[in-house]
């Protein structure tokens, strides 16, 4: 009996045929933009597990229900400085940097 060969695609081999290599402008925008997808998740689920509604979130950071919404739903980007108030006011975390080469 012959081993079925593996037709498996990983997600990276399937950006690098469809948006190029990382350094390729198409790619950049591609990974930026699933960056922004993966806070504004990470924050709905966060804010859910704390069992806080937008509107509770927003007026613990200074913020608007629309705005925490925006996030959420990767309509805007947050900048770093509200970032940290959602994650460390807002839902008493702490916010990590890292820089990986």
């Amino acid at each position: 009996m012959q081993a079925k060969s593996n037709n498996t695609t990983t997600l990276d081999q399937f950006k690098d045929k469809h948006y190029g290599k990382p350094g390729n402008l198409k790619r950049d925008e591609l990974d930026e933009g699933y960056e922004n997808f993966k806070i504004g998740a990470m924050i709905h689920s966060a804010r859910l597990e704390k069992g806080m509604t937008q509107e509770q979130l927003a007026k613990k950071t200074g913020t608007t229900k629309s705005y925490i919404s925006k996030i959420e739903n990767n309509v805007k980007e947050a900048r770093f400085s509200t970032l940290q108030k959602i994650v460390e006011l807002g839902l008493g975390g702490e916010l990590e940097l890292s820089i990986k080469f």
